[in-house]
């Protein structure tokens, strides 16, 4: 993108030119060469070697840079976006009506947010995982318009990007990118919800073999009444290798003008209430057999790496609303007086503060660190990573919003000021795009189905009683545990980390190494049987978690110091407490793995939600009731 279009945007902003301005400067601009979508996958990611208790730190380290020309587009097309939601978007009438205006709309068209990553050659900004991260940070000053763009780019168009043909892209993706055309991602459905396999829609050839007739429901469809191209699964019968009939799932390009197309009415939710959610529902709706993506039958695949691959973004989408929240909320703080004292004075006060600020730290070190490996030639397979950022930053964004209300008290809890609209907006974030549960299956699930393929030999050995491999084991765990001799060359004379991290690295080490040692015990207690213990694989997700959020912070913090960035010392202060924070919290969820550990309480567990769930209700005699 060059210097001229990047102008044009700050100016159309300035003056209140929408679309058709927009459209006449992308089509008078030259194209510029292109970045590539790369397709291309790397043997593992990051993530997946912890498991084995190795750290490829070629991966993180150092934390990924920028080129110039990229930080040179930033800086160029941050300032008239921010300034566009700054003024020109009222969030609270958008809560109110429950809808985003079409002014609102138009100006987001003209600053180009509706084609920020499709290629430049097909009306696209073209811009990087990286860069499309830190648009993320202010398109979550309002969260429907932020759930309107995702839905749209992320997902909704996302299956042409990644896996249409050529011809799809250039009919679909100019439209796409000027927001003529506004997409939607159809997979959810009233008995498949996280269950994606097991959706109903079918799409059925017609005897000429020249399209399918495609016929059923979905729900919970982000833009579905906005939308005029949506991406839709459906099953579909296809021959096996067997020569057997056999139904799989397949991804369509659905036009609304196709017809046979009718959608609800909104749903009336908690929060994002701007964002227009509804039901779609197809009958004999005819598409030509040219809009399927992918292969016949390849739509469960297609759904994963379209979902897989958006999710790194909500890292920076909670960490712009927390610094915002930090701003409004610290005013507060500082003005706000009782007991003849600031609010800012109190202890438990500074710790709401601490919380906001480490969270925010670590959700975007994450984002970033997982954008730039996704950002390097070859694509490496992220998908672990991105979960990872997804669930930490959700569940960081809902604590966060709750703390900065507190802060206010009961001027928080009314409607005269935001805090309330964002503690309603974030509480979706734990359950869009794969509920957190399902994401911490996937997590654990992937990275121990990686280890159990390398160590299969292994621990079939040590079944068979071979004493050599057992001593092994046993040998890493007790060096796990003491923490003796775990050395990855993070520290020292040529370490990465900055020796004022050295603590947090050493920390970072023994997590890992007792870490690995733990998925081996336990591929060898349960082995294919692990993925029916839920609360095991729970605690494997959490420590992951954590892991990978030691690593951003360190990769971050070390590169921050050693260039000399502005308050490098408040980073690392953030970067040590939270290994600190970490590395205890690991500790106590691996010893809970441990066999017959006394800490695990997850038979009690299990036995009060069986009780619960057995009478559908609380169990307990009131405290008032008696026996006489």
């Amino acid at each position: 993108m060059n210097v001229s279009k990047m102008l044009a945007f700050s100016r159309s902003v300035k003056l209140g030119k929408c679309l058709l301005a927009s459209a006449a400067r992308r089509s008078a601009a030259p194209l510029q060469p292109q970045r590539c979508v790369r397709t291309s996958v790397r043997s593992s990611g990051y993530a997946k070697d912890l498991f084995l208790g190795k750290v490829n730190q070629s991966e993180v380290f150092p934390y990924p840079e920028i080129s110039n020309e990229e930080l040179e587009e930033i800086n160029l097309f941050v300032p008239p976006v921010q300034k566009f939601f700054n003024e020109d978007v009222d969030s609270k009438k958008i809560d109110e009506e429950a809808r985003i205006s079409t002014e609102t709309l138009d100006g987001l068209k003209a600053l180009g947010l509706f084609g920020i990553q499709i290629p430049e050659e097909y009306g696209g900004l073209g811009l990087s995982n990286t860069m499309y991260a830190r648009l993320g940070e202010i398109t979550s000053m309002d969260a429907a318009i932020a759930v309107t763009l995702a839905a749209h780019q992320a997902i909704g168009l996302k299956g042409i990007l990644m896996a249409g043909t050529d011809e799809q892209k250039a009919k679909y993706l100019p439209r796409l990118a000027s927001g003529e055309h506004i997409a939607a991602f159809c997979l959810t459905e009233p008995e498949s919800g996280s269950d994606a396999a097991s959706i109903q829609t079918r799409a059925t050839l017609t005897e000429d073999g020249k399209y399918f007739l495609l016929n059923g429901s979905k729900m919970w469809i982000s833009n579905g009444a906005l939308a005029d191209v949506m991406t839709v699964f459906a099953r579909t019968e296809v021959l096996g290798k067997d020569g057997q009939k056999k139904d799989k799932i397949t991804a369509f390009i659905v036009e609304k003008a196709f017809g046979g197309v009718t959608c609800g009415k909104p749903e009336d939710k908690l929060g994002i209430r701007g964002s227009n959610t509804c039901d779609v529902t197809f009958e004999d709706t005819k598409v030509p057999v040219e809009n399927v993506i992918g292969e016949v039958g390849d739509g469960f695949k297609v759904a994963v790496n379209i979902l897989n691959s958006g999710r790194f973004s909500m890292g920076s989408a909670s960490a712009g609303m927390i610094k915002k929240l930090i701003e409004m909320t610290a005013e507060y703080a500082c003005t706000r007086k009782q007991f003849s004292r600031k609010l800012a004075d109190f202890g438990m006060i500074q710790e709401k503060f601490a919380i906001m600020a480490q969270c925010a730290f670590v959700m975007e070190s994450m984002a970033y660190l997982t954008a730039g490996m996704m950002d390097r030639p070859g694509l490496p397979d992220c998908s672990v990573e991105a979960a990872i950022v997804k669930v930490f930053s959700s569940e960081g964004g809902w604590v966060c919003a709750s703390e900065a209300l507190q802060v206010l008290g009961g001027v928080g809890y009314t409607k005269n000021y935001p805090f309330e609209r964002y503690l309603r907006d974030c509480r979706i974030l734990q359950i869009f795009e794969g509920t957190n549960e399902i994401l911490r299956m996937f997590i654990a699930l992937t990275g121990v189905q990686y280890a159990g393929k390398i160590l299969t030999g292994k621990i079939k050995e040590m079944k068979k009683g071979n004493v050599g491999v057992v001593f092994e084991m046993l040998g890493k765990k007790l060096k796990g545990s003491l923490g003796r001799n775990v050395d990855f060359g993070l520290t020292g004379k040529d370490g990465v980390v900055h020796p004022s991290l050295t603590e947090s690295a050493k920390m970072f080490e023994q997590n890992v190494v007792l870490f690995g040692s733990t998925v081996e015990s336990l591929l060898y207690r349960y082995g294919k049987t692990i993925v029916d213990e839920q609360l095991v694989l729970k605690r494997v997700a959490d420590t992951l978690i954590n892991l990978y959020a030691m690593t951003a912070v360190l990769s971050r913090a070390s590169r921050s110091i050693s260039i000399g960035l502005r308050n490098h010392d408040h980073e690392v202060l953030l970067a040590n407490n939270f290994c600190k924070e970490a590395y205890f919290k690991n500790n106590y969820w691996m010893t809970q793995l441990q066999k017959n550990s006394p800490e695990n309480n997850d038979a009690n567990l299990k036995k009060i939600a069986q009780a619960v769930l057995e009478k559908r209700a609380y169990t307990c005699s009131h405290p008032l009731d008696r026996t006489y």
